[in-house]
């Protein structure tokens, strides 16, 4: 299973290439998040929250700065 994550985690970055910075780090952050939460806890409830607190993360560090 965990290296299932681990490729799938690499496939969605490899295909981050034309997405915006903002997107981009949704995605990895999303992703980071779900392997954590996974790790952690080792439950689907861990990896999907993990999933969403990255991501979550992933899009405010992501914002440009003004």
């Amino acid at each position: 299973m965990r290296y299932i994550l681990i490729a799938s985690l690499l496939a969605g970055l490899m295909a981050c290439g034309s997405m915006s910075k903002q997107g981009r780090d949704t995605a990895i952050g999303a992703g980071v998040g779900g392997a954590v939460g996974a790790g952690v806890t080792g439950s689907t409830l861990g990896t999907v929250g993990g999933a969403v607190a990255g991501g979550i993360i992933g899009h405010e560090v992501g914002k440009d700065k003004k």
